[in-house]
């Protein structure tokens, strides 16, 4: 080989080799530039990573805060705080739309803590979560919740403008001269589907990136859920103590708050004042012009209480048409304005079709007539009917009864049926409740139908106790539906006590029986009414107004029933009353022989015996009085 040809050979040799290292240069850069971007990617990564993990640490947090039964107002500050704290954001609220009668409105009902609404705050002469928040057309906060969607606006002056209006220009570059916020965010909530507020975001960044909206609206579903939750709650709790036509408090609340009431007024020796109202001629609107309109005329009555009593005024509907409210602090005199201003204002008022109506009202004060409230309950009751018995549409004070209360006659008449009377119960029993009826004597307290109860329950072990108290309370809206008199009523109340005081003079082995009686047990069964009232009532001489109505308590309408086979109007109506609600209540509770009832239930086997047991216009007002509890 000649010597140019191997120079040839080793210049080839050379090119293959810078070939080959350019080749190898291309693809270190290439390696080198995707390992960079591979960098960079997980970096990206693990900042997406990172900011994932703290929403979803927000977002258990969030769910941990709704699970706590926390009020809505805690709940939701949390939630605000959270969102500003963990990600970024200068300042975040909750504000809620509201409407009165000046219009609608926002507040801020959730706010976070931090130095951008003290700084406003502090500026502001009024705190922004205290004022009354313009909710003004075409304003962002407005085109949120119309619109229901997003809305991020860069004029941060003229966003909060549009919802303080009466701030000067001044005002607001003072407000924004930091130059922190950039921009607002504006979230609409809905709650069941329905607008309810705004959420708010202060921000220090111009742009709204997808993510971040994204991320907005997942926290923006936790808070509708968190309002859903405790607006339910709300409702639910509502339920409870409100009465369902009126929206007033119901009588279980009221007995409930009247004991607190009670203990307060002693403490600081200050008097309060119950006044009582009754609607007029309810059942010549029922029967005039249909149920319907009669409760019209009660939710009438209870707006004209709402809109009449201040704000720390308790009104209570006490079922049927019968009302009170309780007046913390009020004696006699300013009682019995109040009472004559809710009468006036209810005789004002003119309903379609009925027209105008009328109450009767009654007032009772606490600690001037008497320190004991079952006393100032019964006086207050007594007033009441005495504006009724004296021509309705007016308002009668209380005053200490001369009369023996119906309490006393019947605590009176335990007393000498345990005494006097051979029943067949325990000395250690009797004794026991001889001595709470001396404690009722004293006090006149629920103790007179915890006795009532106990006695029942020597022969019928399943009767409930409280049982007593709900016969009586029930037989008492009754026959005020049907207008008698007040002393129609006390007679009612006692005879409610001891209708059934002849039971215990049968064996108690009938009652026990889960087999069909025999007609001979039946028999026995039948002569109880006979036996309350000849054998053991008859002797007591305060009690002989009660003992017709006693005597024919199992009378049916249709002259079915017994121990006379009376029929229609010969039977007392206040029997036929005892009849009815003695039904009821056996239907609700469990017997030997078969389980107990629903009250739906049992109002259906009530109206299949319309005209047979009962009156048919008996039954309908029973029912609807029912009815009315139930709802």
């Amino acid at each position: 080989m000649g010597f140019f040809d191997k120079f040839n050979e080793v210049r080839n040799r050379i090119s293959e080799v810078e070939n080959s290292i350019y080749h190898n240069k291309e693809d270190y850069l290439e390696i080198y530039e995707r390992n960079l971007q591979l960098e960079h990617d997980i970096e990206e990564r693990t900042k997406e990573l990172n900011l994932a993990n703290k929403r979803m640490l927000s977002l258990q947090n969030i769910l941990d805060m709704m699970n706590s039964s926390k009020p809505l107002a805690t709940v939701l500050e949390r939630i605000v705080n959270i969102i500003q704290g963990d990600f970024g954001y200068l300042h975040c609220t909750v504000m809620r739309k509201r409407e009165d009668e000046d219009g609608e409105y926002l507040s801020v009902i959730a706010e976070a803590d931090d130095i951008t609404i003290e700084r406003a705050d502090g500026i502001l002469e009024t705190p922004i979560k205290a004022r009354r928040l313009a909710y003004i057309k075409d304003g962002i906060f407005y085109n949120t919740l119309e619109k229901n969607q997003i809305i991020q606006s860069k004029d941060v002056g003229s966003s909060l403008k549009a919802i303080m209006p009466e701030i000067s220009d001044e005002v607001v570059r003072e407000i924004l001269s930091d130059k922190a916020t950039k921009s607002i965010i504006s979230i609409p909530l809905r709650v069941l589907d329905k607008p309810f507020g705004i959420f708010g975001v202060f921000s220090s960044r111009e742009e709204l990136a997808e993510a971040e909206a994204d991320f907005l609206t997942t926290f923006t579903q936790q808070i509708e859920l968190a309002i859903t939750i405790a607006e339910l709650f709300e409702k639910v709790k509502a339920q409870a103590v409100t009465d369902g036509l009126t929206g007033l408090y119901n009588r279980r609340y009221f007995e409930e708050y009247l004991q607190k009431e009670v203990v307060r007024a002693k403490r600081i020796n200050q008097p309060f004042s119950i006044v009582g109202l009754d609607l007029d001629y309810l059942k010549k609107i029922n029967d005039t012009y249909g149920h319907s309109f009669g409760d019209l005329a009660i939710k009438t009555i209870a707006k004209v209480i709402k809109s009449n009593a201040r704000s720390i005024d308790t009104a209570a509907r006490m079922g049927g048409e019968e009302f009170n409210v309780i007046l913390p602090g009020v004696g006699s005199s300013g009682a019995m304005i109040a009472a004559e201003r809710l009468r006036k204002a209810i005789e004002d008022v003119e309903i379609d079709t009925i027209g105008h109506i009328t109450a009767s009202v009654g007032v009772a004060t606490f600690l001037e007539h008497s320190d004991n409230i079952d006393e100032i309950l019964e006086m207050t009751d007594q007033a009441m009917y005495l504006s009724k018995k004296n021509g309705r549409n007016q308002v009668t004070l209380a005053k200490p009864a001369d009369e023996t209360y119906w309490q006393e006659i019947a605590v009176s008449a335990y007393l000498e049926i345990l005494n006097k009377h051979k029943i067949p119960i325990s000395d250690m029993f009797k004794s026991n409740l001889t001595n709470h009826l001396i404690e009722a004597r004293n006090t006149q307290s629920e103790t007179l139908y915890s006795v009532a109860d106990m006695l029942t329950q020597t022969y019928n072990p399943l009767h409930e106790e409280g049982r007593v108290k709900q016969k009586v309370l029930t037989a008492v809206c009754l026959a005020k539906v049907f207008e008698l008199s007040k002393e129609e009523i006390d007679n009612l109340k006692v005879a409610m006590l001891l209708y059934d005081i002849g039971n215990l003079m049968i064996p108690p082995e009938i009652f026990k029986k889960t087999s069909p009686l025999t007609e001979e047990e039946k028999q026995q069964i039948r002569l109880h009414p006979v036996l309350a009232a000849r054998d053991i009532l008859t002797p007591i001489s305060y009690v002989q107004d009660v003992i017709p109505i006693i005597e024919n308590h199992h009378e049916n309408w249709d002259g079915s029933g017994y121990p006379s086979k009376k029929a229609n109007e010969e039977i007392p109506l206040a029997s036929q009353i005892v009849l009815i609600v003695d039904a009821f209540f056996a239907l609700v509770e469990k017997r030997p022989y078969r389980e107990k009832l629903t009250p739906q239930e049992a109002l259906e086997v009530i109206r299949h015996e319309a005209d047979k047991k009962w009156s048919r216009a008996l039954v309908d007002e029973f029912i609807s009085l029912i009815e009315n509890e139930l709802k």
